[in-house]
């Protein structure tokens, strides 16, 4: 959602790099298809926006992290450090912890999003409702549902919750199906 606002507000186009089709089992194929991102990012003007980057940005000196890996954070590192582009290259991950330390160096800033507080959980599930009657919702329940997930977990059950409605042709937010959608939330994270 930063990376889209991010787009949005300096009118440029947002590109998401999909990290599962970049990296191959082939020594250097991975590598070579993350400097043709790197050219694209110099030739236009955008946000880039590196999704679930700890498959890629994992701590190099992991016992377990294959060679290969390394070489391609080494790479990455490298094209980051030599970018005088005017794009913005935005890397995403809920595993800070395991990110390389030298990542952090290389990016401007460093954004942490923690859980949202009940008002700001409200706040977040009655405006992606706002277009539809959420008279009916009892929202001590739906908080007490919602505790303890993310701002896009939140999000995503109210899509739900809206997309339940719309097929059952109304435009109503049933409660129960609301709090539903948060328990699937939350159980998909266990």
């Amino acid at each position: 959602m930063t990376a889209s606002a991010l787009a949005g507000e300096l009118g440029v186009p947002l590109f998401t790099i999909q990290l599962d089709g970049l990296i191959t089992r082939y020594l250097g194929e991975t590598a070579a298809k993350l400097r043709l991102i790197f050219e694209a990012i110099q030739q236009t003007r955008a946000v880039y926006f590196f999704d679930e980057f700890d498959a890629l940005g994992s701590e190099r000196a992991t016992r377990n992290e294959v060679g290969e890996i390394r070489r391609v954070l080494n790479s990455f590192l490298q094209f980051l450090e030599q970018d005088d582009s005017d794009s913005i290259v935005v890397a995403a991950t809920n595993h800070p912890q395991i990110l390389d330390r030298a990542l952090f160096r290389r990016f401007d800033s460093v954004i942490e999003y923690g859980l949202p507080s009940p008002d700001i959980s409200e706040q977040v599930m009655r405006a992606r409702l706002a277009l539809l009657d959420t008279s009916q919702v009892n929202w001590r329940d739906v908080l007490d549902a919602g505790k303890g997930l993310s701002h896009s977990d939140l999000t995503r059950s109210c899509e739900q919750a809206a997309k339940n409605a719309i097929l059952q042709r109304h435009t109503r937010i049933d409660n129960d199906e609301l709090v539903e959608a948060l328990r699937e939330r939350r159980a998909a994270h266990r």
